[in-house]
This record gives C-alpha cells, sequence and structure tokens, in this order.
C-alpha cells in the first residue's frame, strides 16, 4: 500500500452510522524519527502510557507575564474583535478564542520557533511539524462556558481530513490552573479508543461548533465506558505549565463560576507526513485559519 493509499484510507470513520463505535487505535502515540530534544525519556514513556505530560515552569514568570499581557492587547483590539478569528462567547458577549494566532501576534510566532516547544513537537511526532491550529483560549471568571467531552483528532479528521492521529497540542497556561476555575480533564489511556461518533456535518458547522459542539461529540454511554476503564485526571498548576497532549485523547472542561479567570496559549502542530486530505466526513473543508493547508514546516 502506498503512501497515498494510507492517506486517503479511512482507517477511523465517524458520523456515518446511527449508532457510535469504539475503534482500537493503529497508530504510534510517540513516532519514531526524531532522538534529541528537550523531552526525556521518562516523559515520552509517559506520553505513550498516558496519551499526555506535564511541563512545569515551561515558561519564567517574566515570559508569562509577557504573553498575559499580549493576550489582554488582543482581546481589546477592536480590529482583532471584528476578525472571523476571534469566537465570542454566545452568552457573555465576550472573547473566547482567538485562532491563528501565531500569525497575528509575533509574539505567538516566536514561541512557535522556540526549541523548548517546536523540538520537543518534534520529538513525539518523528518528524518536521506544521502549525495546523493555534489559538487563546480565555475562560473569563463568572462566565467562562467549559467543552464538553471530545476528542480532536475526531473533529480534525471529519472535517479537516487529517489522515493519521500524528499530531500533538500544547497548552500552556497563562494563569493559574486550579481544580475549581475551569481547568481541562483529560482520561490517561484514551487516546487508545477512537470514539465514532454519531450525526451528520452540517454546512459551516464551524460557525456554531466553536461556540458550543453537538456534533462529533461521544455519547453519555460511551464517555462513562471510557471514565470508568481510564479514570479522569486535571492539568492543575501554576501560570507558566503546559500540558502535552495526543489528538485522540478524551478532554473536557466545565464551566468557570469563581472569579479566578484561566487562560492559556494552545498550539497544535501536525506531522508534514500526516498533511490534510479532503475531509472524511463533511461536504467542504474548515477555513484556513482553523485548519491551515500549508504544510510548510516549522523551523527556527
Amino acid at each position: 500500500m502506498t503512501v497515498a493509499d494510507l492517506s486517503t484510507q479511512d482507517r477511523y470513520p465517524t458520523r456515518v452510522s446511527a449508532e457510535s463505535a469504539l475503534i482500537e487505535r493503529t497508530d504510534p502515540t510517540v513516532w519514531p524519527g526524531v532522538d534529541a530534544g528537550p523531552a526525556s525519556a521518562e516523559e515520552l514513556a509517559a506520553h505513550e502510557a498516558k496519551g499526555f505530560h506535564v511541563v512545569e515552569s515551561l515558561l519564567s514568570p517574566a515570559e508569562v507575564q509577557t504573553y498575559w499581557q499580549e493576550l489582554e492587547r488582543l482581546t481589546k483590539d477592536p480590529q482583532v474583535r471584528a476578525d472571523e478569528r476571534t469566537i465570542i462567547e454566545k452568552s457573555s458577549n465576550e472573547v473566547r478564542s482567538i485562532f491563528e494566532v501565531h500569525r497575528i501576534s509575533e509574539l505567538i510566532a516566536e514561541l512557535v520557533r522556540d526549541p523548548r516547544v517546536l523540538d520537543r513537537a518534534r520529538q513525539i511526532l518523528g518528524s518536521d511539524v506544521y502549525v495546523h491550529q493555534s489559538r487563546i483560549n480565555y475562560m473569563p471568571g463568572f462566565r467562562g462556558t467549559g467543552f464538553y467531552w471530545h476528542s480532536d483528532f475526531e473533529t480534525w479528521h471529519a472535517e479537516d481530513g487529517m489522515p493519521a492521529m500524528r499530531a500533538v497540542s500544547v497548552s500552556i497556561a497563562l494563569t493559574d490552573n486550579h481544580p475549581f476555575n475551569g481547568g481541562l480533564m483529560i482520561m490517561p489511556g484514551s487516546h487508545r479508543t477512537f470514539v465514532s461518533c454519531v450525526g451528520e456535518t452540517p454546512d459551516d458547522y464551524y460557525k456554531s461548533s466553536l461556540k458550543e459542539q453537538k456534533i462529533g461529540v461521544p455519547t453519555e454511554d460511551d464517555i462513562t465506558r471510557l471514565a470508568y476503564e481510564h479514570g479522569i485526571e486535571q492539568f492543575t498548576g501554576p501560570a507558566g505549565s503546559a500540558l502535552w497532549f495526543d489528538s485522540n485523547c478524551m478532554h473536557g472542561s466545565g464551566n468557570n463560576i469563581t472569579p479566578f479567570p484561566r487562560s492559556n496559549i494552545f498550539i497544535v502542530f501536525n506531522s508534514v507526513e500526516n498533511s490534510l486530505v479532503a475531509p472524511f466526513a463533511a461536504r467542504k473543508r474548515r477555513p484556513e485559519f482553523i485548519a491551515t493547508r500549508d504544510f510548510t514546516p516549522v523551523t527556527r
């Protein structure tokens, strides 16, 4: 079978049946090919086993303050707010996310190229990488809305045409992550099971799903089964910490009803050997700012 055949073969069918299904993963989690980098053997082993690992103090306090000021600048810029790349909360009218932020902010672009970030992504994916998606997530105090349980890969496969589970995300905390301010919850080991979801993808679904996703989410029965099998952990820790997690990890977050905001920089790296094809379960692909078709490798 050729590389072209592998990229167009649908090994993870979803949104094609009236019933959900659990499909065993056939892709590696830590890919061979790049040996040198900042990730230790222990960190890579944890990533392979659990689907994620945490790097404490990836950013210094001074760097955190710099990026926090950049977040504040972006959210208050009327031009940025009016841009289609900015997603506004459905209920509170506050900024929820700013997509393609590494093309809007030179500071974030520098972070993408930082060896502490770029070289770890290359280690995990075993190749050169490009940025599939970047965004700033802002969960304000009192009114921050969470994200329901989901696997990112399900959406990237169905709506963007990502062939294999060869992408990794890094969430870098710009605020302290507490158990009570909507911190991200993740099921360790869930990355080994692909949850095929029910429903058909509407045209331009991204316009509503980025605020509240209703299609491409697992059933309550499937969530219950995975939760009882794997348990749930939560990403907590001081600002500057980073969570690296596999594209197929089952994760979600609750609402933030505390006074303490929770914000993060979110970068998705995809292998250049896993570039996007036609969507597997949508009539047309999502916009470039959500899923880029520029597969140029990131370089320092």
